[in-house]
């Protein structure tokens, strides 16, 4: 699979597609999301990341990412065409407690989520997970590890995240084109296992 971005006569959907699905990508804060879909998306993503500044001192955690200035407050969205009748649309959520009201209108129609982790905040991740099933979507964990290769072995981060047996767990680089798309589709390969 080779993804480019899309030029100028390339951002409209070809007629030929027959199906477009809505994806979430969630997580904690700081974990990758806006990241991902800018490595994914065919056409330029629509983001909605704004400087952090002093208010939100003392809100925002930056354990493990002191060097995070950005924030997403709204959304992330980026486009994905799979096949000549079927393209993804990706939603990206913000991380925040705060910015929780968003999810029942983001997760209204969506198929599924891709459910970004970072191993060194495991805990961060169970507010998303409780979301994730309050809103019955199924989902796939991708663990975003950056740079460091994980510490955990994928049966230990089951076993953390108290995951279902079904629940593909993925190890990948958000910045990585080709990581990010194997994430995603192992959770197209599950949404389509699950549908049958």
């Amino acid at each position: 699979m080779d993804f480019n971005a899309a030029s100028p006569e390339d951002i409209y959907v070809s007629g030929a597609v027959t199906t477009a699905v809505k994806i979430l990508v969630v997580g904690h804060f700081a974990v990758g999301k806006t990241t991902f879909i800018g490595a994914l998306s065919e056409i330029a993503p629509l983001s909605t990341e704004e400087k952090m500044t002093q208010a939100s001192s003392g809100v925002d955690d930056l354990r493990g990412v002191p060097d995070k200035k950005t924030t997403t407050v709204a959304l992330d969205f980026g486009r994905l065409t799979l096949g000549d009748d079927l393209v993804l649309y990706l939603f990206g959520t913000p991380g925040q407690q705060r910015f929780m009201q968003l999810w029942e209108d983001m997760s209204r129609g969506a198929l599924g989520a891709l459910l970004l982790t970072d191993p060194t905040r495991l805990s961060d991740t169970f507010p998303v997970i409780d979301l994730i099933e309050q809103y019955g979507l199924e989902y796939a964990v991708a663990v975003n590890s950056f740079d460091r290769q994980s510490d955990y072995t994928e049966a230990e981060l089951r076993e953390a995240l108290d995951l279902l047996p079904h629940t593909p767990v993925v190890f990948c680089d958000a910045r990585d084109q080709r990581s990010s798309a194997d994430a995603l589709l192992t959770l197209v390969r599950h949404l389509l296992e699950r549908a049958s």
